[in-house]
């Protein structure tokens, strides 16, 4: 175990980040706060080298990523507070305890069992709320799928896809009644917020993750006006000189370039 490579790497990104915190200008002034945003901004790096399927900027990503963590936890033991063994020992702790079929007694048919008992485990821990983990800042549509899978973990959900539709339709309706009645903007905006909770709702049962599925779609519909744009400069003409059906054989185009 002593000369196991993983534990000889990890010693070595301690050790660089102690030299940084010691000696480097820029990591000496670093704080918890202001680690903050980076370390959102290198998760979406993340998130984009997974969506793109770049095993190498995934390893690079991730390599960052736990320099953000190592980074933290020396802020911590500068602080007092915890230190980075601290850290590994509490989430190995959590681990543990929260994955009692493997550690204990418990026995599970499937992954639904282990997700529900997660869950158990946890408002036995002393949370007060299933839904006391979901973040504030999170992004909606994350959070709206989160939700509906931590009150799924404890029985609250829809038995059949049909049922989950049917919801859709339902608040399709009645978002097409408030904008037909001109109700106010506050009804409206609720209305559609219902709509795509329910949707995102319709696509966990049909085995769709909808932020990666409406994130596709974005990435398809950039790919297809940078197409667009590119078509208008070679007959030298600017987007808002070309009438809607002109780009619309050009879209045509792009949907071919597609398939």
């Amino acid at each position: 175990m002593i000369n196991d490579p993983r534990l000889k790497a990890f010693e070595r990104l301690l050790n660089i980040m102690d030299d940084l915190r010691n000696a480097c200008p820029w990591d000496m002034k670093q704080t918890i706060e202001s680690l903050r945003y980076l370390t959102i901004e290198e998760t979406y790096e993340l998130s984009d080298a997974i969506l793109k399927n770049d095993l190498d900027g995934v390893k690079e990503e991730l390599g960052d990523l736990m320099l953000h963590l190592v980074f933290y936890a020396k802020i911590g033991q500068e602080k007092n507070a915890f230190d980075i063994t601290d850290v590994l020992e509490g989430i190995s702790e959590k681990l543990i305890r929260r994955h009692p079929h493997i550690y204990g007694g418990v026995e599970v048919v499937d992954a639904e069992d282990v997700k529900r008992n997660w869950e158990k485990i946890k408002l036995s821990e002393g949370k007060k709320s299933v839904l006391g983990g979901v973040p504030e800042s999170m992004a909606p549509l994350i959070k709206a799928i989160r939700i509906q899978e931590k009150v799924k973990g404890v029985g609250f959900d829809w038995e059949k896809p049909e049922q989950v539709w049917e919801k859709v339709e339902e608040e399709i309706s009645e978002l097409h009644h408030e904008v037909k009645k001109g109700d106010s903007k506050e009804k409206i905006e609720g209305e559609f917020g219902d709509l795509i909770f329910a949707l995102v709702n319709y696509a966990r049962f049909i085995d769709v993750n909808p932020d990666e599925a409406l994130e596709k779609t974005n990435r398809k519909f950039i790919k297809r006006f940078q197409y667009l744009e590119k078509a208008a400069k070679k007959i030298n003409k600017s987007l808002d000189e070309m009438s809607l059906s002109e780009m619309d054989v050009y879209w045509e185009e792009a949907k071919q370039f597609d398939k």
